[in-house]
């Protein structure tokens, strides 16, 4: 009976195979050789490392892999986000967020202590430039596609005081850097910081009296200020103070004065960060006692900038900015759904000094982190990125597209 039952068998497969031929129903061996499946060995290479391990994904109850028709390994998953990664071609083709040298705004320091540059010890490739070398700076980026820069003074000691009196000079360092700016790149456009840290002698960004920053009485000067840097030719102010509604008071002081084109980008959601010390240095502005966590966010907030976003927008600020940049993404992201103004990100000196000190050390690959961290603030929702890599990362770009 046992015969009849495996000769029909044998009969059966030839049917459904016409090359198959029948073996001799006495040989049991060849029989079991013809329909044993190929074996794991035959499909994947040898691991002798391994050869005595007893497990096989592919087989038992619950496996975890299957065989495909062709007898390799198959995860039954139809679909496979990596289809999308398996090019450079593919992978450029469905990029969410490209980074160009017209998103960067480059922060430039000048100063006029002399007919040399600078260095800045803590912030490595950048200077205190002097009014011949930021027009070559400009000159250099222009070229590479940088359209767009902020200017930062570094203020004599001898005219500081408490009022900031000198931050609305008509022919402070500043001033005359637009003008000249201007004159020789009519078409770039030019920012300027609203605030009195770097023309105080106590080092804040307002007015001082019995150790507290006045508010209204500090907008009564950066609204002085601003109508100043915009009869120079600035094409942005940039109020970085964080007094409450010097953000109106500026736009209408601008429109009486018949600047209406001239924009204010709002630094909204501005926080009281150890991230600035670099900064500091180039300027010569660290706080002359205490800190600015009475005006400037708290890092532990992340709502609260929502409300300094609503009011800035009605205020009339064109665009809105969140500082420092990396370690507050969820900013970003937070101000990006909830406004439709364009977004910037200040890409700070202490994250700029941290990435150049681990790159000195061989610790990152300076190039992919600076393009990746840049990335990553166009991802969170940026639409403009302040950083001090603008130059040097339209050169990486440039060389990345060939052009």
């Amino acid at each position: 009976m046992k015969f009849v039952i495996l000769s029909t068998l044998l009969t059966l497969a030839s049917s459904f195979n016409p090359s198959f031929t029948p073996s001799n129903p006495f040989s049991s061996s060849l029989s079991v050789a013809s329909t044993t499946p190929p074996t794991p060995s035959a499909v994947e290479p040898h691991d002798p490392d391994n050869s005595d391990f007893d497990f096989d994904p592919t087989s038992g109850n619950g496996n975890a892999l299957d065989r495909n028709n062709k007898s390799g390994l198959w995860v039954p998953q139809r679909a496979r986000p990596r289809r999308n990664r398996k090019s450079s071609s593919m992978r450029g083709m469905v990029r969410e967020n490209i980074v160009t040298p017209r998103d960067f705004i480059y922060p430039l320091f000048i100063h006029e202590e002399g007919s040399d540059n600078v260095p800045i010890e803590s912030m490595p490739g950048c200077v205190r430039h002097t009014m011949d070398s930021v027009l070559k700076e400009i000159e250099e980026s222009v070229a590479l596609g940088v359209t767009s820069f902020v200017l930062f003074p570094k203020v004599p000691e001898n005219v500081k005081n408490n009022l900031g009196t000198e931050s609305y000079n008509p022919m402070n360092l500043n001033n005359r850097a637009v003008r000249e700016i201007k004159s020789r790149f009519p078409d770039v456009t030019i920012c300027t910081d609203v605030a009195l840290d770097p023309y105080s002698n106590q080092g804040h960004d307002g007015i001082v009296k019995d150790g507290r920053i006045l508010n209204d009485e500090t907008i009564n000067q950066l609204c002085k200020q601003a109508v100043s840097q915009a009869r120079a030719g600035s094409d942005v102010v940039a109020p970085s103070d964080m007094m409450d509604g010097r953000v109106g008071a500026i736009r209408d002081a601008l429109d009486a004065e018949g600047f209406t084109d001239v924009s204010i980008l709002a630094y909204t959601a501005k926080y009281a960060s150890a991230y600035y010390g670099p900064f500091r240095d180039a300027l010569d502005s660290h706080p002359g006692f205490g800190d600015k966590k009475t005006y400037q966010q708290d890092p532990a907030n992340g709502r609260e900038a929502l409300i300094e976003a609503q009011l800035d927008e009605l205020e009339g600020a064109d665009m809105l900015m969140v500082k420092p940049g990396l370690p507050y993404l969820d900013v970003i992201r937070r101000l990006k759904d909830n406004s439709n103004l364009p977004i910037a990100a200040y890409h700070v000196s202490g994250e700029y000094s941290m990435l150049k000190a681990a790159a000195e050390r061989g610790w990152l690959n300076e190039r992919d982190t600076a393009m990746e961290t840049l990335m990553c603030f166009k991802r969170a929702g940026a639409d403009v990125v302040l950083t001090y890599y603008a130059k040097q990362a339209a050169q990486w770009i440039k060389e990345d597209l060939g052009y």
